[in-house]
């Protein structure tokens, strides 16, 4: 830890810790230039990776599961079960799939870990209150029946658009992960399970002989009735349909996949997906050498992160976020080493910028060319627009103030393809356009509540930054207009804005102010006043800034505080930049908090999760944000203290 006995504005400790903060980031860049930290999620992931080796009865790799069970039972939570951040409250989903591939490893029942664990999962009602994701894996294992699942007809895929369920009026997330899901609910497969591992013990019932989820928090009571009925017809009619119009129905979600299986890197480049086309494949009777199912396995287990006690399955792999992030904290550090290492970084993305697929967001803009990036290694029906302007703004900041050649294509085309994203109400989604059918997380299937892609304010606000700092005012440019009136009228009454992607009010409101900033917003206007003054009062005694998952709940009703974080600290310094404020006490004490956070190694230590997969349901730890954002503020408060503009002049 570094010692601050004066003030963190003196510049030979704040110019060490840069240097050091710098050291250590371009140690992890990778040989060919790019960066990729790892990107842990729940539980969930690596207790699932279990239970499809079981459901498709591979050898067993005793060393692996060893590693498995080790992470599986550290990460358990003082409360017996699991939860789906570090340090959270108890999720029964997660709990329960978490104990039963500690059971399938071969944990004695009678373990006190596995005792713990039952006990919390039974005082909550048992496993019927499991999630309809955990609920399919359990059909599938025979623990309960099918009647326990939503019908998921696979002749969904002959429905015509205008039809008020269509996959392309769902996220991609969702339409990945729902086609084979589909496959495997026509032909109802059973797990090999070789142990023959079951998990009646966590229910207070017969488990076989419970229906349907009851209705999620988030849904309403009169659409969830409709969907309800809907729901026990298509029970009644399902095995009335005619065998060939299920075969056309199969052999379309076929197609759907083998289109889009991109390789190693798999459908979607996630992990759901992936492996229920491994296990859809397995049920048509495709033996593990058939090479759409070889290669997606493979891919799986690239997913994989190993280490010497302990190994986990991650949900996807970040290496352009990854890559354009650090690019953004090293051009802020400067320095011809920094500079040089950002520069193969932005080379090793050129080449990653989707410029020949038209995927599966062109359904609602077939007019507009491909030219965005994916998040993973290779998605290219699926790249989004969060990742595209922040690939965008890095190489335009390397042009701008290094004279570098080589980005003015790219960056055109990416620009255009934002554009042509625009959603009718003035904001941008993460992968699609004006995903507005609200009504479908009402059906059954959807009681996590994230089956939507629609605009939010984070994408919104990283897009008008690119905009903005391509030279785009409200005065020249339409969708820059339209998107500060969407920022406008989502702020919340506190001064607030929201965080889809990252947690919460902090990154939002962060992202918001960057892009007001850049758009030429006054610094004085009433938006930006209230942000930059609700941020102050937020700020933890300790100097940094914190923000829990609860944020997320629905009956929300304010600010509570939770632990600092490098990586919140960083988005509410950076924030406070944007807006104008420098030379505040709070920036000061912020920075204050970063310097005397850091580790030996020159970077953070941040086990808390920071970053949100799907609200509610799902969040990620993003290994690499205490260790590029904690530098990005750092350097650009020296820079601004360096200048007499105090301005920021980019856009993030």
């Amino acid at each position: 830890m570094h010692s601050v006995n004066k003030s963190a504005s003196n510049r030979e400790v704040l110019e060490s810790s840069i240097a050091s903060a710098t050291q250590g980031l371009l140690g992890f860049q990778q040989p060919d230039g790019h960066w990729v930290f790892e990107l842990e999620a729940d539980c969930t992931i690596p207790a699932e990776y279990i239970l499809l080796r079981h459901h498709l009865a591979e050898p067993v790799d005793a060393a692996l599961e060893a590693k498995i069970g080790n992470y599986l039972r550290r990460v358990q939570g003082a409360h017996g079960g699991w939860p789906l951040v570090h340090d959270g409250a108890f999720d029964m989903s997660a709990s329960v799939k978490a104990y039963f591939a500690l059971k399938m490893i071969g944990d004695s029942v009678d373990a006190p870990h596995m005792v713990r664990a039952r006990e919390a999962i039974r005082s909550r009602g048992g496993a019927i209150n499991s999630n309809v994701f955990t609920r399919f894996t359990l059909a599938m294992y025979g623990v309960v029946t099918w009647r326990a699942v939503p019908v998921l007809p696979i002749e969904i895929m002959l429905l015509p658009f205008w039809s008020p369920f269509h996959l392309n009026k769902i996220s991609y997330w969702a339409r990945t992960t729902i086609v084979p899901l589909m496959v495997l609910a026509a032909l109802k497969p059973l797990a090999r399970n070789p142990k023959g591992v079951g998990i009646d013990e966590l229910f207070l019932q017969d488990p076989r002989s419970i229906g349907m989820t009851a209705k999620a928090p988030h849904q309403s009571m009169g659409w969830f009735v409709l969907f309800r009925a809907l729901d026990k017809i298509l029970r009644a009619v399902e095995p009335l349909f005619p065998k060939s119009l299920r075969k056309r129905a199969i052999d379309a979600a076929l197609a759907f996949t083998e289109e889009r299986l991109n390789g190693e890197d798999g459908m979607g480049a996630i992990y759901p997906p992936m492996a229920n086309i491994v296990m859809m494949y397995d049920a048509l009777g495709k033996d593990e050498n058939f090479p759409p199912r070889a290669i997606t396995r493979r891919g799986i287990d690239k997913l994989l992160v190993i280490k010497d006690e302990e190994a986990y399955c991650q949900p996807c792999v970040s290496p352009v976020w990854d890559t354009t992030l650090t690019a953004h904290a090293l051009l802020e550090a400067g320095g011809p080493q920094a500079v040089a290492a950002t520069k193969q970084g932005l080379d090793w993305l050129i080449p990653k910028q989707v410029l020949d697929v038209k995927g599966d967001w062109a359904a609602k803009r077939p007019e507009t060319r491909p030219g965005g990036w994916a998040f993973q290694y290779n998605n290219a029906h699926y790249p989004d627009l969060d990742d595209t302007a922040v690939v965008v703004m890095s190489m335009d900041r390397m042009r701008r103030e290094h004279g570098t050649a080589g980005y003015d294509a790219a960056i055109d085309r990416g620009r255009e393809w934002i554009e042509g994203m625009q959603s009718d109400d003035g904001g941008w989604a993460a992968f699609d356009v004006n995903n507005l059918e609200y009504y479908l997380n009402n059906i059954p299937f959807s009681d996590h509540g994230a089956l939507l892609d629609p605009p939010t304010e984070d994408v919104t606000a990283r897009c008008v930054s690119m905009l903005a700092q391509l030279g785009q005012t409200q005065a020249n440019n339409k969708a820059v207009a339209a998107g500060i009136a969407y920022l406008r009228k989502t702020q919340h009454p506190e001064g607030s804005w929201y965080g889809r992607w990252g947690m919460n009010f902090v990154y939002g409101t962060w992202s918001v102010l960057c892009s007001l900033n850049m758009a030429g917003v006054d610094h004085k206007d009433p938006m930006i006043r209230k942000a930059a003054d609700w941020l102050v009062s937020i700020q933890n005694k300790d100097g940094g800034w914190g923000e829990d998952a609860v944020s997320y709940r629905l009956d929300y009703k304010g600010w509570e505080a939770a632990p600092s974080t490098a990586s919140q600290t960083a988005w509410a310094l950076l924030a406070l930049m944007a807006a104008g404020e420098v030379d505040h006490p709070s920036v000061a004490r912020g920075v204050e908090y970063l310097i005397a956070t850091q580790n030996q190694k020159g970077l953070w230590d941040e086990q808390r999760y920071t970053a949100t997969g799907f609200p509610r349901v799902f969040y990620l730890r993003y290994h690499g944000y205490p260790k590029f954002f904690p530098l990005w503020a750092l350097a650009r408060y020296r820079n601004l203290r360096n200048t007499n503009s105090r301005v920021v002049g980019v856009g993030m």
